[in-house]
């Protein structure tokens, strides 16, 4: 049936969905067309907040970026792609394939959204090159295990809220993440779609005569390369102790991060991990150079994009516009259904908004009276939220650019089998949100 189902809306997509840069421009215009007419906001303010908020998220552009191209640097060094080939050849057809990468992409994506997105996506493409499958379905699938990333180890919103001092601590106090992310409740979603999730994309599998495939040989498999010593430069650059002088160095501050320190994950560190051990893998500064040329190609969505979506953020925020849109969706709520409505605002502000400390900043001045009007769980709603931030994921394409740019597709060739995805864990998270 999921099949049958698949076919229309991947042919559907495909029809209508553009480039994902036209996407942000329909939004762009959507938005600021219903600042004016919803929140009674003139054109010159409207202008003022798009212009004004257009490059303020050029330090997460910058750190999406270099999850793209430091992802793509380890995971191209000769160990990482001997790891990724044996771990590849546990898959005999694209049944279990299919079934593995979005195990690897739900397992990883729930230690850290960014690894997730990097690593579902390299092995996707190790995946390609020694099975034949569905390559749509394939990156779609390493994609699709993005959906656990906001009930795990990385969530905003629950570390938001576990964080002394946060913005709203006088309201509801510091909640630990024992009550959020290790909550019985979330574990429980969680739990289910490690189950259903990878079901449903084997399920999606198309016939041999339908299915798309990619020549291995596209996908930048590197040939041996013979180094050739003619200049004092070439030394230098095929320099394995000039490498190793400055990552060794990285590496161990890492471990003085995580075990002296007791650091924790974040962005920032996920980079730094991602280029030093790059850096020490390679073994030499060609070899890494090399694998840079080959990352880069695949960011130009993410430069262009991300200052747009900033743009449209700022409109939503300023204007008043995703307060509104979340007082509207919760204003008939009642105690039982309060953590549905409030799961389906997030999923609709985050089309629009698509961060998740972003958009707790916008909807906790509204979910919070909410909830203590209604008497319902706080930790709750705001992990109904961040389900919410998660799941609309699968349709909006913000996310997805760093998994395309290493796969090489474009959005249309994936979210048709995302579109499934998205009603089928929609029920799972609403259910659990509501009645475990």
């Amino acid at each position: 049936m999921l099949k049958t189902v698949s076919k229309p809306a991947v042919r559907l997509v495909e029809r209508y969905l553009p480039d994902p840069y036209i996407f942000v421009l329909l939004l762009t215009v959507i938005a600021a067309a219903a600042a004016i007419a919803v929140e009674r906001q003139t054109p010159l303010a409207v202008l003022r907040y798009w212009g004004d908020g257009f490059w303020n998220l050029l330090t997460f552009s910058m750190q999406m970026l270099l999850i793209l191209v430091t992802g793509y640097m380890l995971a191209s060094s000769p160990p990482v792609k001997r790891l990724l080939q044996r771990l590849a050849g546990q898959a005999k057809n694209a049944g279990a394939a299919i079934v593995l990468v979005t195990l690897v992409s739900l397992a990883a994506s729930w230690i850290n959204w960014g690894f997730g997105l990097v690593v579902g996506a390299l092995f996707a493409k190790e995946l390609a090159r020694q099975i034949r499958v569905d390559y749509r379905l394939l990156v779609a699938s390493a994609y699709s295990g993005f959906i656990v990333w906001h009930g795990g180890l990385a969530g905003s919103v629950p570390l938001t809220i576990a964080t002394d001092g946060h913005f709203s601590v006088e309201q509801i106090g510091v909640i630990g993440t024992g009550e959020t992310i290790f909550s019985l409740f979330n574990l429980a979603i969680v739990a289910c779609l490690f189950v259903a999730v990878p079901l449903v994309n084997r399920l999606m599998l198309p016939d041999e005569e339908e299915s798309v495939y990619v020549d291995p040989a596209l996908l930048g498999e590197d040939e041996a390369r013979r180094v050739r010593i003619q200049r004092p430069a070439d030394r230098l650059e095929n320099s394995v102790p000039l490498a190793w002088l400055v990552g060794i160095p990285g590496l161990l501050f890492l471990a003085d991060h995580f075990l002296l320190r007791s650091g924790g994950l974040n962005l920032n560190v996920v980079n730094f991990l991602f280029l030093f051990l790059a850096i020490v893998l390679h073994r030499t500064p060609r070899s890494l150079l090399e694998s840079l040329q080959e990352a880069i190609k695949g960011g130009a969505g993410i430069v262009i994009q991300f200052p747009f979506y900033a743009g449209i953020m700022a409109i939503m925020m300023q204007s008043g516009l995703a307060e509104t849109l979340s007082e509207a969706l919760i204003s008939f709520a009642t105690e039982a259904t309060l953590p549905f409505w409030s799961f389906l605002s997030a999923g609709i502000v985050n089309i629009f908004v698509p961060s998740g400390g972003g958009q707790w900043a916008v909807q906790a001045p509204v979910m919070l009276p909410a909830a203590a009007a209604l008497g319902v769980d706080v930790p709750r709603i705001a992990m109904a939220v961040a389900w919410g931030d998660a799941w609309t994921n699968l349709l909006q394409p913000f996310w997805a650019l760093p998994v395309l740019g290493i796969a090489g597709l474009k959005a249309k060739d994936i979210m048709g089998f995302c579109l499934v995805q998205l009603f089928i864990t929609g029920a799972i998270i609403a259910a659990g949100l509501t009645w475990f």
